[in-house]
């Protein structure tokens, strides 16, 4: 059973960066691909990005040349680097074995002056 925790978000201006962590348990980690979904307050949670075990990447056409989608299969870890965030950005941003109902615990990001 993989497992999956979430770290990096926290409170950020608009404009800024923030780089999201998501650290797998579990020999599968290499072969399957993992992906973000955020939810913002009263919104229902949407795809962010989402990679291949290796390294294809796909995103939501809104959010192309501002977020990247890395892993790093020996450290079993998938990346997502955020810049140029926006107040609408704030959410709950969550990791997930794609395809599956395997999620982390979700962590906030909050873009606020």
């Amino acid at each position: 059973q993989v497992q999956l925790v979430e770290s990096g978000g926290g409170l950020v201006q608009p404009g800024g960066s923030l780089r999201l962590s998501c650290a797998a348990s579990g020999s599968v980690f290499r072969y399957s691909t993992m992906a973000w979904f955020r939810q913002a307050p009263e919104k229902q949670r949407e795809f962010v990005a989402r990679i291949t075990p290796g390294g294809t990447a796909v995103y939501a056409d809104s959010l192309k040349g501002r977020f990247a989608i890395s892993r790093d299969n020996p450290k079993t870890t998938v990346y997502l680097q955020m810049n140029s965030l926006k107040p609408e950005d704030t959410a709950v941003y969550y990791c997930n074995r794609f395809d599956t109902d395997t999620w982390g615990q979700g962590t906030q990001v909050t873009v606020s002056a």
